[in-house]
C-alpha cells in the first residue's frame, strides 16, 4: 500500500509499539494517524511528541466496544491491531484473555471486513512457538504453546487465515520475539527482565538471576518493530505471518553482564532456584522477513541497552 494521503488507525497505539509506529508515520506522507487506545498500559505520555503532529489524533476506547470500533473504523484504509492482554495478566484472569484478545481481535477483524479496511498488520507473539524445538525458528515451527495468552494468540492467527479463505481481507501477522526500548514498563506489575535488572542495579542492589541464567532469547529493539510494521503495512503480500526479531540468541548471563557494564555496577549477579517460566529457549529465523517485507533489524543489543539505560536514568531524575 502506498501510504500517501491514507488515513491509518493504530489500536494499541499509545503503547510500547505503537506509540513508535506513530512517531514514524509522522515522517510519511499520510493524511491522518489515529491512536485508539484505552490507556491500561499505554499512555499519552509516550504520544507527547507525536501530538505536535496535527495529523496525529486520538481516541480512548477498547476493542471490545463494537461501536467505538466502528466509528473509529470508517474510512481508514489500513489499520495496526497492536492491542492485547499480556501473558501475566491471561494467567491471573484468563476469561478476560479470551474476551479481550480473541473476541477483541475479533471485533476488529469483523468491522475492517465490513467497512472495506484496506489492511492489516497483526501483532501476534513468538509465544505461539512455546520452547524452540530447533533454532532459528522458522515460521513453520509448530505451536508448542502452553500458555493462555499464547493460546490466544493461535486462535487469532487461525480466526484471520479463515477469514482472509473466506472474505480476501488483506492482512499480514508479527510474531514478535522480546521486544525492548525506551517507554517498556518498569511501574507496573508485568515488567521485563531488563527493567528489573535495572531497578535492582539504580537500587544498588545485586541483579537476581534466576536458574543458571543460560535461558536464551532474541531480543529486538522497539524502532526496529516499528519500521517492521510500517514496511508491512507497505508490503503487498497478504495472509501471512512472520518472524520479527533479531535472529541472535543472548542468554540471561549476557544481558546482565551488558547491562552492569552500561551502568558502571560494580555488582554480581545473585543466582536464586528457576521461578515458573514459560519459555527458556527462543530464537526466531528472520530470513521470511527479509525476503518478503524487505525487514531487517539495525540495531545491535549493546547499543539499543544503553538507549534503554538512558532512558531510564532520565525517567529517574526527573522522578526526584
Amino acid at each position: 500500500m502506498d501510504l500517501t494521503d491514507k488515513r491509518l488507525v493504530l489500536i494499541g497505539g499509545a503503547g510500547l509499539v505503537g506509540s513508535h509506529i506513530v512517531d514514524q508515520l509522522t515522517a510519511e506522507p499520510v493524511r491522518e494517524i489515529v491512536v485508539f487506545d484505552n490507556f491500561v498500559r499505554g499512555t499519552r505520555e509516550n504520544l507527547a511528541q507525536a501530538l505536535k503532529d496535527p495529523r496525529v489524533r486520538v481516541v480512548e476506547g477498547s476493542m471490545t466496544d463494537r461501536d467505538a470500533l466502528r466509528r473509529v473504523l470508517e474510512g481508514a484504509d489500513g489499520l495496526f491491531l497492536l492491542a492485547s492482554l499480556w501473558l501475566g495478566e491471561c494467567v491471573n484472569d484468563p476469561r478476560s484473555a479470551w474476551e479481550v484478545n480473541t473476541l477483541g481481535t475479533w471485533n476488529v477483524v469483523e468491522a475492517c471486513r465490513e467497512l472495506g479496511v484496506g489492511r492489516l498488520v497483526y501483532s501476534s507473539s513468538a509465544s505461539v512457538y512455546g520452547d524452540a524445538v530447533v533454532t532459528p525458528m522458522t515460521e513453520e515451527h509448530p505451536f508448542n504453546n502452553r500458555t493462555t495468552y499464547g493460546a490466544t494468540k493461535i486462535a487469532n492467527e487461525q480466526m484471520m487465515r479463515a477469514i482472509y479463505e473466506q472474505h480476501k481481507l488483506p492482512y499480514i501477522g508479527y510474531r514478535y520475539m522480546n521486544i525492548y526500548g525506551p517507554r517498556m514498563d518498569y511501574e507496573g506489575t508485568y515488567v521485563s527482565v531488563i527493567m528489573k535488572v535495572l531497578d535492582r542495579i539504580f537500587a544498588g542492589q545485586a541483579p537476581v538471576i534466576f536458574g543458571d541464567g543460560t535461558q536464551t532469547y532474541d531480543f529486538i529493539y522497539v524502532e526496529d518493530v516499528a519500521r517492521a510494521n510500517i514496511l508491512g503495512m507497505q508490503a503487498e503480500c497478504a495472509d501471512e505471518f512472520f518472524n520479527i526479531g533479531m535472529g541472535l540468541g543472548t542468554t540471561i548471563n549476557e544481558l546482565v553482564e551488558i547491562l552492569l557494564e552500561l551502568t558502571g555496577a560494580n555488582l554480581k549477579p545473585e543466582y536464586r532456584t528457576q521461578e515458573q517460566s514459560f519459555v527458556t529457549n527462543r530464537i526466531g529465523s528472520t530470513e521470511k522477513a527479509e525476503a518478503l517485507l524487505g525487514f531487517k533489524a539495525k540495531t545491535p543489543l549493546r547499543e539499543g541497552l544503553q538507549r534503554v539505560v538512558e532512558w531510564r536514568l532520565s525517567k529517574e531524575k526527573v522522578a526526584k
